[in-house]
């Protein structure tokens, strides 16, 4: 059977790094070929050149029996090949129904159809979402970020591509979303769709992929058949036995002393006047301890965290004390003051200034503690960044870096870094490790363990169950808003006590301390 794709001694060179070197590989119809690889390995720069993001590169694509010269991602597109990036690529200000059928939509008599548009759109999403639906005339940048991938998702199947390729795709997904997507996937592949399926979680690439193709240093390690022990591409994608990622921590210090006291806390929706996000939220996070806010897609796990930073865009009721001393969150300037540090879900958006340098970048969120008179000792900003860098583990080039060329895995470690000067009492995380590879994903891990063994405390939102379950000493679980149950570590966490209580199978419990 002719591949329906085939990459060729493909070559990319940017200044200073070799990303891809000499990489073959052949993608047969009907077949979910995965793609594996720590953060900086080039998968993303190999997809790039398959999706006509790159245009210069050395070796060649194959499509349609012929040799292809992308000059841009419409020509990818015409010849059968459909790519969904980590980036969100969403026109922000557009429709819900726009977005997913731009470059596709219908026409009557030169005109836009926008009544075909309607229900094309309605179509499209179903076919994902079935009939969870999402109000089409809605801007797609008031979406939450999985609802926006959700779209990204379906716009990309909506082309009836030959080769669909999907970069981390379930990485802001629930379970039920990442269910019905493994559905799409096999229906999609028994009609002879091709997939490459990119993701850092390789429970999911056992489930889905009938190859495995491991990168390493720009460089095609191998490529192993389904069944092949996560250990081993593990040890593939790393060249080191890291051992069990998801393994429960150990708890090495005693709980302490209330740090983190919210009671009672509402989260006003901030596009439907009237209705809430989160509703009479309380809970109490001590010294060396992690909590967990688990929860379906929209359970207010987000709303929560910025609420608590001071991004509430409509304003929150409640009261939040630190140390037992009640705050104003006016700001994220009040929150830092009062010692909380925030790592956001989006960090590309919200996390990051990606025109900066890495050094500036550290440097942000500690401005006032490394100046003097007001202006920035840039030897001290210098000696604390290059500190960062060696204890994350930050791959970059130098501190001059622009960190947009950085891997997601190592923008993480920045967004997190930039925190570590400031020694925050309380550090909320949202989605971690959202997009990181596995070896990126041991190192927070372990940052997380150091900090809390050092007394702070911490506040995790994650839709990795298994994320959840190693990390956090208490998990309070979130549906519609409200408190649906609180679960401790032991026995009685697991991923379908949590699941029951998310979804809905047990009775919401309401507010309590």
């Amino acid at each position: 059977m002719m591949p329906v794709v085939e990459l060729r001694n493909i070559g990319k060179q940017f200044p200073g790094v070799r990303a891809l070197h000499d990489v073959s590989l052949a993608i047969e119809p009907g077949e979910v070929l995965g793609l594996v690889g720590e953060n900086g390995a080039g998968k993303s720069t190999l997809i790039k050149i398959l999706g006509g993001v790159y245009a210069s590169y050395k070796g060649e694509v194959v499509a349609g029996g012929a040799v292809q010269h992308f000059k841009s991602t419409r020509d990818a597109r015409r010849a059968g090949i459909s790519v969904v990036h980590q980036e969100l690529s969403l026109i922000p200000e557009m429709t819900v129904a726009e977005n997913l059928l731009l470059g596709l939509e219908p026409t009557r008599f030169g005109m836009l159809d926008a009544i075909a548009l309607q229900a094309r759109a309605r179509d499209v999403l179903h076919d994902v979402l079935g009939d969870n639906a999402i109000d089409l005339a809605m801007p797609a940048g008031h979406l939450g970020i999985g609802l926006q991938q959700i779209l990204e998702i379906a716009r990309a199947l909506a082309n009836q591509a030959k080769v669909v390729v999907l970069d981390e795709p379930t990485a802001a997904l629930t379970d039920t979303e990442v269910e019905r997507l493994y559905t799409l996937i096999r229906a999609r592949k028994a009609t002879g769709t091709a997939f490459v399926y990119i993701s850092h979680r390789l429970d999911e690439i056992e489930a889905l992929c009938d190859r495995v193709a491991v990168l390493r240093d720009g460089e095609l390690v191998g490529i192993r058949p389904a069944g092949t022990p996560p250990d081993e591409i593990v040890g593939m994608m790393t060249g080191k036995d890291l051992g069990d990622v998801h393994a429960v921590r150990a708890r090495t210090s005693a709980i302490g002393a209330p740090v983190l006291q919210v009671e009672h806390l509402t989260v006003a929706h901030p596009n439907l006047p009237g209705r809430v996000v989160v509703a009479d939220l309380s809970f109490t996070v001590h010294a060396g301890e992690v909590v967990a806010l688990a929860g379906a897609m929209g359970a207010g796990r987000t709303a929560a965290l910025s609420a608590l930073f001071g991004c509430a865009r409509a304003g929150f009721t409640g009261t939040v004390k630190v140390d037992g001393r009640e705050i104003a969150l006016r700001s994220p300037r009040d929150a830092i003051a009062a010692g909380l540090a925030y790592v956001p879900e989006d960090r590309k958006a919200q996390g990051l200034v990606l025109d900066l340098s890495v050094g500036d970048n550290l440097a942000l969120s500690a401005l006032g503690r490394l100046s003097r008179g007001g202006i920035m000792d840039g030897a001290r900003a210098e000696q604390s960044a290059l500190a960062r860098l060696r204890d994350l583990s930050i791959k970059a080039s130098g501190l001059d870096a622009e960190v947009a060329t950085l891997s997601g895995g190592n923008q993480q470690k920045i967004v997190i870094g930039k925190w570590l000067e400031l020694a925050p009492r309380v550090l909320l995380l949202d989605e971690p490790t959202r997009g990181v590879d596995v070896g990126a994903k041991a190192e927070i891990y372990a940052l997380i363990e150091e900090l809390v063994g050092k007394g702070h405390a911490v506040v995790i939102a994650s839709s990795d169950l298994p994320e959840v379950i190693r990390l956090a000493d208490r998990v309070i679980v979130l549906r519609e808003g409200e408190r649906a149950g609180e679960l401790d570590r032991g026995e009685a966490l697991s991923q379908l006590a949590i699941m029951r209580l998310a979804v809905g199978t047990q009775p919401l419990l309401g507010a309590s301390a």
